[in-house]
């Protein structure tokens, strides 16, 4: 299992430590414009990123070419005008989720991830457990919101939709269901709309913190 603890220590490492608080990023909500990319120069000094939102798919027993909740995410992303900057499709290990969670968060290019799948109440369902372990803050509105968009559909069911969000290290983290119209309509109403700002105050917080 990742030891997370290591997570700022590793970042205090590297050329991302709490000293660089000026890279942190403070998009304009109203103009959601990304930073250009750069190449980072010799003496290991870069410009932020051109950032943009990781999609992780939760489940190996399919591939990303048979991926309709992965293709629901990348889609409305991009009719949103945000950017992919990754596309993952993982097994369903409490591990693995951990590892590739944690791995996204740490990239420069990363301000939000989405995970589709396993959060339901079989046995192989561990996304909501592993994602929740990391967060530095939880956002139990998310969950509610998906749940209540559900209801009209599903009844009763809606219950058994685990979906959360939190943040963690100046990341925001949205654990959607495998269901594509769920994923589609909770991409589009709440991750695509708030992600970037979320991620951006709470970047602040982990600045004002260090």
């Amino acid at each position: 299992m990742v030891d997370f603890q290591s997570r700022d220590t590793q970042r205090d490492r590297d050329g991302d430590d709490a000293s660089a608080g000026d890279d942190a990023p403070t998009p304009d909500r109203s103009e959601g414009e990304a930073a250009p990319a750069a190449a980072e120069s010799a003496d290991g000094d870069a410009d932020d990123p051109e950032r943009g939102v990781a999609v992780v798919s939760i489940g190996g027993d399919r591939s990303i070419d048979d991926d309709p909740a992965g293709d629901a995410a990348v889609a409305e992303v991009d009719t949103a005008g945000g950017r992919v900057v990754t596309r993952e499709l993982i097994d369903a290990s409490f591990d693995g989720v951990q590892k590739t969670v944690d791995a996204l968060v740490d990239r420069r290019d990363v301000y939000a991830v989405v995970t589709t799948g396993g959060t339901g109440v079989e046995p192989d369902d561990v996304t909501v457990e592993a994602v929740r372990q990391m967060l530095d803050k939880e956002l139990p509105g998310f969950g509610e919101l998906v749940r209540r968009s559900c209801y009209d559909e599903a009844g009763a069911a809606v219950i058994r939709t685990r979906a959360m969000a939190g943040v963690m290290g100046g990341v925001a983290c949205f654990c959607l269901p495998g269901d594509p119209d769920v994923v589609r309509r909770s991409v589009r109403d709440v991750v695509a709309p708030e992600a970037e700002y979320t991620a951006a105050l709470a970047a602040s917080d982990d600045a004002s913190e260090s």
